[in-house]
């Protein structure tokens, strides 16, 4: 079955999609996009109401190159080839990213006597660019830490990026490629038909021929649904502190403690906001929706920043917020294996470097499919990338537009002042391809309600614009538009049409406390309803 035209027709209703991939996170996107250039027909699956709404939006937004890796794992590969892929797709589509580098900072005598190891399996994963360095060398580009440095390792080529909008990317550019994306459908059975395999949700059944599992920290659960029982995922709480941008001149590179075995340790990187993260925490749990923060979690993440950078404990805190990551026991690399007897792929043991790994875990997928399912034409007709709104600090934003702003002055209507959003881009966001529905949904993709005042300010203007836009009370001609200023201005094609998204009263928006990165509504709240959005 081969794709339909962007724009043209659905093939539920006959025999199903080639491919259907549960969990619209940031590997699950990739993995929609990655197949949607070929000649398949294919359906992205997912039970929250946003994509990108669960671990792909609350961590700490780090490009890692892999150097840490175990060597020959298939993790250590798809790390160092993601790194890649996500960087040439950041400057194709506007990501932002960064890439400050790390220092790996040894502050005692058995880390310091660690650091020529890592070093050694940095160069076993191809980092030939990393650096063991002595205490004056880290204070040089590190001036503000706490005395008592012993040395550390330099890594070059470490990132900062943008995990709202790389989803968003994704997934848009899976949805002009002819994806179905299928929001508010969790799977809670599968039964086969035939050779069609049948995934069950409360919105109705899903038909494919093959399954991708990419379900993160549900990944265990869609297994057995397979007839598998061959891992357990625990949800690891990561918390994390957001510092205000006056921090941002401390923390000029990725601060890194010498890893154990729970994690990579708790951090300080910049962010591409101009913030500063401090975290996260590991903590291993047995309930599945437990995001918050606690009071006891952040006083040991105060205590850590001030231990590693003092100056830290005398700056202002703009949010703390709290995701998930699947750690799966046991299992010391990816679960990325095909099932062709039941027609099925899973996706499964990611961790923390799904955001790094994403794109390449796609291209992993594809070749699995290739050898085991499907053919696999590549496609000709493929529409261009999209190019994303830059929610970057250090690029040019729409307020800074002077003839964006002549054009269409709603871009030179500031709404939240904290973070420079202006109604222009929330009217955007609300009538884009994949449009915001919710507060948290807004946030993601504008940055509004993230900053100093975290809505206390600019909540119910943006609550004001969000409703009317979704309601269509609010819109003007201007949300006619076939596609928001900015991205007309760079010559893009206007976007496919997006059905079935019913029209609605005002959502219940969900209450602007404990978010992500400066993200206004953690967890996966916002409206009940269905929603599909097909190309």
């Amino acid at each position: 079955m081969s794709a339909p035209p962007p724009g043209h027709g659905d093939p539920r209703s006959d025999t199903g999609y080639d491919v259907a991939v549960i969990g619209a996170g940031v590997v699950g996107a990739a993995i929609a996009r990655e197949l949607a250039g070929h000649r398949l027909s294919v359906a992205l699956v997912e039970a929250r109401s946003d994509v990108g709404d669960g671990t792909s939006k609350a961590n700490s937004a780090i490009l890692h190159t892999g150097f840490d890796a175990t060597p020959g794992t298939l993790e250590a590969r798809l790390v160092a080839r993601g790194h890649e892929l996500l960087s040439d797709y950041a400057r194709t589509t506007g990501i932002p990213v960064e890439y400050p580098g790390a220092v790996l900072v040894a502050r005692t005598d058995a880390e310091y006597a660690a650091l020529p190891a890592l070093r050694t399996k940095a160069e076993a994963n191809g980092r030939h660019d990393t650096r063991l360095v002595g205490p004056g060398e880290v204070y040089a580009a590190l001036p503000a830490l706490a005395p008592g440095v012993r040395g550390g390792l330099v890594v070059p080529g470490e990132g900062i990026v943008c995990p709202w909008t790389t989803v968003l990317a994704l997934a848009g550019d899976a949805l002009a490629r002819g994806t179905a994306i299928l929001l508010d459908r969790p799977v809670t059975a599968v039964t086969t038909d035939g050779g069609t395999t049948v995934l069950h949700t409360p919105a109705g059944p899903v038909r494919t021929r093959w399954t991708v599992n990419a379900a993160g920290l549900g990944a265990d659960r869609v297994d057995a649904l397979f007839g598998h029982q061959r891992f357990t995922v625990t949800p690891r709480r990561g918390k994390l502190l957001v510092l205000d941008k006056a921090a941002r001149p401390l923390v000029n590179h990725i601060v890194l403690p010498v890893p154990t075995a729970l994690g990579k340790g708790v951090l300080l990187a910049p962010t591409v906001y101009g913030n500063v993260l401090l975290g996260p925490t590991a903590e291993d749990l047995d309930d599945r929706t437990a995001t918050g923060t606690t009071e006891d979690g952040l006083a040991f993440l105060r205590a850590r920043g001030a231990a590693l950078m003092p100056a830290t404990a005398d700056e202002e805190i703009t949010a703390a917020y709290a995701g998930l990551r699947a750690a799966v026991t046991g299992h010391p690399d990816y679960l990325i294996e095909a099932d062709p007897d039941r027609r099925y792929v899973l996706v499964g043991g990611i961790r923390s470097t799904g955001l790094s790994a994403g794109m390449a875990i796609a291209e992993h997928v594809r070749e699995l499919l290739a050898a085991n399912g499907p053919a696999m034409a590549v496609r000709t007709d493929l529409p261009a990338p999209p190019v994303m709104p830059y929610l970057g600090e250090s690029g040019f934003r729409p307020y800074q537009d002077g003839g964006l702003i002549a054009a269409d002055p709603a871009y030179g209507e500031i709404v939240c002042y904290c973070e420079r959003v202006t109604a222009g881009e929330i009217r955007d966001a609300c009538h884009a391809p994949l449009p915001a529905r919710t507060i948290g949904g807004l946030s993601r993709r504008t940055r509004a309600l993230n900053g100093r005042c975290q809505g206390s300010s600019c909540g119910p203007a943006v609550r004001a614009l969000l409703a009317g836009h979704i309601t269509g009370h609010g819109c003007t001609a201007a949300c006619a538009r076939a596609l928001p200023g900015p991205a007309a201005a760079a010559g893009q094609p206007g976007p496919p049409p997006l059905t079935g998204a019913p029209d609605r009263e005002a959502p219940a928006l969900e209450d602007p406390s404990a978010a992500p990165p400066g993200d206004a509504a953690s967890g996966g709240g916002g409206s009940p309803d269905e929603v599909t959005i097909r190309p």
